[in-house]
């Protein structure tokens, strides 16, 4: 890819980049994801992860007791459980949401509300058990409402996903949603343009897909699902 901003001086550079923000803004236009750009994000993401641990855990099992009772930002004071994740701690397929909701909040666990129960169905439709993959968010609190995540709330609990990647050492990720794909690749880009499409996390296939809770929005999303399942799961048996 051709990155403009190095041909053209830089006055011209900084009118361009405000000029496609708000392009973006008012949602007109076609937008190009920078594969450099998301790469240097996702290495700062790393250094970032990895320079704020005291250390690296040898278990999900623990690395689940050292963070469970975290007060790094304020949705710590509001939570009723601390949701970390559930599935194969060696999984090789991870599903990556945004935040919990009311019923993940009440339990403490991943995706078992409504839009939980249609995932499973969604997973089971493809030969995957909930058992098989692995489930998590990028918040591990709930925000207050159902509320989308802030970039500082997500960004105090980055750390925590990337060592759950690491330890988990997924072949293959699956975003599910605006949130947490646009929030993962670095990017404004809508859902419809990243949905059904393969990029790269730190050296691993990355997929988008929609939200299971879009689906029950809006049944029409229900189509795009099924096609983008079942891409996920030829690659998935193309790697294992």
């Amino acid at each position: 890819m051709i990155d403009w901003k190095e041909r053209m001086d830089k006055k011209t550079a900084k009118l361009m980049k405000r000029a496609v923000k708000c392009q973006m803004e008012i949602g007109v236009g076609d937008m190009v994801i920078s594969s450099k750009r998301v790469k240097q994000r996702q290495d700062m993401l790393v250094k970032s992860g990895v320079k704020r641990k005291a250390r690296l855990y040898s278990s999900l099992a623990e690395h689940n007791k050292a963070i469970c009772e975290c007060q790094k930002c304020p949705l710590g004071a509001t939570r009723t459980k601390f949701v970390y994740g559930v599935g194969n701690p060696n999984a090789g397929l991870m599903f990556i949401g945004e935040a919990p909701g009311r019923d993940e909040d009440l339990k403490g666990e991943p995706f078992v509300g409504r839009a939980g129960q249609l995932l499973d169905k969604i997973l089971a439709a493809v030969g995957f058990k909930r058992e098989d993959v692995y489930i998590a968010n990028i918040l591990k609190c709930r925000p207050p409402e159902n509320r989308d995540p802030q970039p500082e709330e997500m960004e105090k609990c980055m750390q925590y996903l990337l060592e759950q990647i690491r330890l988990i050492k997924p072949k293959i990720i699956c975003a599910l949603g605006r949130i947490s794909a646009q929030a993962l690749l670095s990017t404004k880009t809508p859902i419809g343009k990243l949905r059904g499409q393969w990029f790269e996390f730190n050296g691993i296939p990355f997929f988008v897909t929609y939200h299971p809770a879009a689906l029950l929005r809006d049944p029409r999303y229900k189509r795009d699902v099924w096609e983008d399942v079942q891409k996920l799961r030829a690659r998935y048996d193309e790697m294992v």
